[in-house]
């Protein structure tokens, strides 16, 4: 059975992103190489994975990632501390951060 899974990635300073995907350990380590200097969760080095959820309907997938980018933010923060507390990176071997966080400062 396929799953999909909605997660919430975050930085050493909380900054949070919510996805969706159908492969975690290749959405991960996307996100963790920073292929695309670009991309927003390479711009704020967001790479830890603080929550999680499984679905094995995409359709629900893309709804609870609607829902859950629609929530304030201190919601959000309630929902990752309701599982993860002390936001514990939940895959940290799984895909390991191989580079290091770029700089936001200038210059």
């Amino acid at each position: 059975m396929k799953l999909y899974h909605v997660y919430i990635l975050a930085s050493l300073r909380r900054v949070l992103y919510i996805g969706v995907t159908g492969n975690l350990e290749n959405r991960l380590n996307y996100h963790r190489s920073f292929e695309n200097p670009m991309a927003f969760t390479t711009r704020y080095g967001v790479t830890r994975l603080v929550y999680l959820e499984e679905f094995t309907d995409i359709s629900q997938a893309i709804s609870r990632e609607k829902q859950l980018k629609g929530w304030r933010r201190s919601k959000k923060v309630r929902l990752i501390e309701t599982t993860n507390p002390d936001w514990a990176d939940l895959a940290p071997d799984l895909v390991p951060h191989t580079h290091t966080v770029p700089s936001l400062r200038s210059g």
